[in-house]
């Protein structure tokens, strides 16, 4: 058994490039997996360009592999690098294994690609089913509609490591929301791996608001965050537009561009925001938790991450869904919206600003989250603890039998 005689470890794939959800999600894993076990290590594989910028517990560090990014036709290229995209590829594959061959994981985390991008983790999880380590693949509440996931995964020929890689399959959220793998014909050994944790509860970060911040979120605000920026134009478009409509909008807007959006773009907003007496806006912040749990409300896009926060500090939430290139958080939103967990406001391309004058004015009345009873909402990281933990015990023995128990 891998691990015998020595600390644990666990070590955790992330294959994302562009964007901030795969990485934060990974990362609050990480570091409620060490607050649990004292004799944990963690390591984070990413191709996240800016993980550097985040803050990791003790215990929890991270190998970045070079960068790729998705282009609108679907295909990868390298991020930075000016070599073939075989190449990056293959550069990513072997950090990937060597990573993995000397770390020697306990447990082996693959956060939502199941082969990893373009097969790159293949080789590296029968290397590692091989040695007697534990693979779960972890999923997020909703991978995309099922007509467009059942064939990419079809094309992608995910079924076999399913079937014969995966111990288990940890989705992280709940059945009453949504099913991520909803379509997929699936034999019964591999939905008898399936386990919903629950969502990821988050927690308020140690560090203050920057000092530029300071004196403004003294006051009420309402937070707009484009997640990563790549593709949150729109919506932060629509809310300027609200406020260059209606300058009698009782709450002041604080805008968060993300990382990823254009420098262009963001400069084009900052001088419209700047025109505007009640609206502020700035690029990153890593500590974006803080902010959230200050403000009056949310309008967000609704990606996993930001939906994980508006529920751990119980915030009235608007949602403004992208729809392209996946529709993930338009059926997240909806489903909620159904629940009451959030309104939702579809964007048709108009960005009518009278429309996010009402969403706006209403937000205030809306119910907040936590007077929907739905139990098990926020258990995702105590769920998973509680799975890690007796896989971990067992190096010093026999698996025990509940090791496989659904809990």
């Amino acid at each position: 058994m891998t691990g015998l005689g020595g600390p644990n470890k666990v070590l955790i794939y992330s294959h994302d490039s562009f964007g901030l959800g795969h990485l934060r999600r990974c990362r609050a894993i990480a570091h409620s997996l060490v607050e649990a076990e004292r004799d944990l290590s963690v390591l984070i594989l990413s191709g996240s360009p800016i993980i550097g910028s985040f803050d990791f517990r003790s215990r929890v560090d991270f190998v970045r592999v070079p960068g790729m990014i998705k282009l609108r036709n679907g295909e990868y290229t390298p991020l930075h690098l000016h070599i073939r995209t075989e190449q990056t590829l293959a550069m990513r594959a072997s950090i990937i294994q060597h990573t993995a061959e000397i770390f020697d994981p306990d447990l082996f985390i693959v956060d939502k690609e199941p082969l990893g991008l373009r097969g790159e983790v293949g080789d590296t999880l029968s290397l590692l089913k091989e040695r007697g380590c534990r693979l779960v693949l972890g999923l997020r509440d909703v991978m995309d509609e099922p007509a467009l996931l059942v064939p990419e995964w079809h094309r992608k020929n995910v079924l076999p490591a399913l079937r014969d890689l995966y111990d288990d399959i940890w989705v992280y959220g709940l059945p009453q929301i949504c099913n991520p793998l909803e379509g997929l014909t699936l034999p019964a050994s591999v939905r008898r791996k399936i386990t919903f944790t629950g969502y990821l509860r988050r927690e308020l970060p140690s560090a203050q608001p920057t000092q530029d911040l300071e004196a403004f979120v003294q006051e009420p605000y309402i937070l707009i965050t484009a997640g990563g920026g790549g593709d949150g134009e729109e919506i932060v478009d629509w809310v300027l537009r609200a406020y260059e409509t209606d300058d009698t909008l009782p709450a002041r807007a604080l805008i968060v561009f993300g990382p990823f959006m254009q420098p262009e773009r963001q400069k084009d907003f900052r001088d419209r925001a700047e025109r505007l007496g009640n609206v502020r806006a700035i690029t990153f912040d890593a500590h974006v938790e803080g902010l959230i749990d200050g403000a009056e409300g949310i309008v967000a896009m609704g990606g996993y991450n930001t939906f994980c926060e508006i529920l751990s500090f119980d915030k009235r939430a608007l949602i403004v869904p992208r729809t392209r290139p996946r529709m993930e958080q338009y059926i997240r939103a909806s489903k909620a919206e159904a629940l009451g967990l959030v309104r939702m406001l579809a964007n048709n391309g108009r960005r009518d600003p009278r429309r996010m004058v009402r969403a706006l004015r209403d937000l205030s009345t809306q119910p907040k989250p936590s007077e929907v009873d739905l139990p098990g909402l926020l258990g995702g990281l105590d769920k998973v603890n509680a799975l890690v933990a007796p896989w971990l015990r067992s190096r010093r023995g026999p698996i025990p039998q509940y090791a496989h128990a659904r809990v």
